[in-house]
């Protein structure tokens, strides 16, 4: 799938990774600990920072509320794409 985004989508989904890579080392909690914590495959928070596959949005939701933040700030500063005109 990847490789059929264009390369903002793809800079986007780079940009949420690293977004909550940041809050997650800002709190000093693991990425296992994150991942089983909230529910999720023991690597799932590895491969949302590492934009290495799509997310869904109960994982992005299930992730926010581990990390203790509204949905909304996972998205915070994320550039815009090109629009439709």
């Amino acid at each position: 799938m990847s490789a059929d985004l264009p390369d903002w989508a793809l800079a986007q989904r780079r940009a949420v990774g690293d977004r909550i890579r940041q809050l997650r080392v800002e709190r000093d909690i693991a990425q296992d600990a994150l991942s089983v914590g909230v529910g999720l495959g023991k690597d799932a928070v590895f491969r949302a920072e590492n934009a290495s596959n799509a997310l869904t949005l109960d994982t992005l939701l299930l992730i926010a509320n581990g990390l203790g933040v509204a949905p909304s700030v996972l998205f915070d500063d994320i550039p815009r794409g090109p629009g439709l005109g």
